[in-house]
């Protein structure tokens, strides 16, 4: 990222955050929120085009409501991530370290990481069976590739300057949308899907609702979006932490509100069309069980005929490019303000070597997932699952911080912000326990 500024637009004008309603400039805040567009993208990730492909293809148009559902959740709990970065200056562990023992930040922190480098490893894994179905060759060596042009991305070239290229490859995934057009949509039994939530009562469903709640409500988007308002604050000279600028609240909570709103409804309206297109293919062909990254590509099929795979492997590594940056990311940010490392895009590498090599270590590590028996997509669903079990924990000590004043002064999380987190916590704690049960 060539500078602090530079660096973190991107990603910073696409941050979650508070959504107090105050006024504002509306035609600048408009222009700003063209990145939004990207960070949905990059949340709509390959594990999160497995595992909506698969939730259509088992359910049909029956677990639609997950998406509508988890849309003001995703809302809340990424603007009170955002919200705690840019009011305290510091990023989300550094302010568990205030409110919690450091053993037990750093147990949070662990739990991220291996997450984060499991669903590394499967992102980078389908990359690579994506590409091996296009062209042929081996799909370890893709994967590889990958993994090495990654690493080196991350720290010699700035995100801001490739992403511009790579956010063309995500468009791909409007695809799904055209898909509707073309295909026998029952329309009725979508309206049903997408507003009672109705659903079988066995492992296999419960395990997707967890896998659907973990994609999309995915906790290294707390610790990137928190660090990402704490590097953009720190890169502009005329900006601070809000407690001690409190005339900048309005200004930029309003900004994090309206960012937060129309970047999740693009990911979730994604997300909401690739369960819709496979169940009105796949499943209504009676493919309930999708094995392999072609069966998945398949749901392509209406639209553009043999071209479905070449649609399906640029959404699997446009996106993929654009998330694994913000996966080794956000682990790299969160252990750093634990062990007190500099941390930080805007620093070289010789300034911030744990930093960055803590990003390489969680991208070259996730290639162990190269190694198990399954299909990536299958591995990319199960790395769906445990960011459904660990977000927990994660989503109960965030609330805890954005409530103390102590820490947070006057910008405490607001009424709605506190109830919809709670209420995400609850949920996503009765679908992994009931999965566990049934399992």
């Amino acid at each position: 990222m060539a500078s602090p500024v530079s660096k973190v637009e991107l990603v910073k004008s696409s941050s979650v955050g508070g959504g107090d309603m105050v006024a504002t400039n509306t035609p600048g805040l408009i222009k700003r929120l063209g990145p939004g567009v990207i960070t949905g993208a990059a949340d709509d990730d390959p594990s999160g085009i497995a595992t909506y492909s698969q939730a259509g293809a088992h359910a049909g148009f029956g677990l639609l409501w997950t998406v509508v559902l988890t849309w003001p959740l995703m809302v809340a709990v990424q603007s009170v991530s955002a919200r705690i970065g840019r009011v305290t200056g510091h990023g989300l562990a550094a302010n568990m370290c205030r409110a919690f023992p450091r053993p037990v930040v750093l147990g949070l922190v662990l739990l991220l990481f291996v997450a984060n480098t499991i669903n590394i490893g499967a992102d980078l894994a389908a990359m690579g069976a994506a590409v091996a179905m296009l062209v042929g060759g081996g799909q370890i060596v893709f994967t590889f590739l990958f993994a090495i042009a990654s690493v080196l991305a991350i720290v010699f070239i700035p995100y801001s300057r490739y992403v511009g290229f790579l956010k063309y490859l995500t468009f791909s995934l409007f695809a799904y949308v055209g898909v509707v057009f073309t295909a026998h949509i029952d329309w009725r039994a979508v309206g049903i899907g997408a507003l009672v939530p109705n659903f079988a009562f066995d492992k296999d469903t419960l395990m997707l609702i967890v896998a659907i709640l973990g994609t999309t409500i995915s906790p290294y988007l707390f610790f990137w979006q928190s660090s990402q308002e704490v590097e953009d604050e720190e890169g502009d000279d005329e900006a601070g932490p809000l407690t001690d600028n409190p005339e900048q609240a309005p200004r930029e909570l309003t900004r994090i509100g309206w960012e937060t709103g129309i970047g999740m409804a693009v990911s979730n309206l994604v997300a909401f069309f690739i369960i819709l297109t496979t169940g009105a293919t796949l499943n209504a062909n009676g493919k309930t069980d999708i094995q392999s990254t072609q069966q998945a590509a398949e749901a392509l099929r209406p639209i553009a005929g043999d071209a479905a795979f070449l649609l399906f492997s640029l959404g699997i590594v446009g996106t993929g490019l654009l998330a694994v940056p913000v996966l080794a990311g956000s682990a790299a940010y969160a252990l750093g303000e634990v062990r007190g490392w500099r941390i930080g895009l805007e620093h070289d590498f010789s300034e911030a070597r744990p930093f960055y090599i803590t990003i390489a270590g969680a991208t070259l590590a996730g290639l162990g997932v190269v190694l198990l028996p399954n299909d990536p997509i299958k591995a990319l669903i199960w790395s769906a699952v445990l960011n459904g079990v660990i977000v927990v924990p994660i989503i109960g000590a965030m609330m805890i911080v954005a409530s103390r004043r102590e820490i947070m002064g006057d910008f405490t999380a607001n009424v709605w912000q506190r109830v919809l987190g709670w209420l995400t916590l609850v949920l996503m704690a009765a679908a992994a326990i009931g999965m566990f049960v049934l399992m």
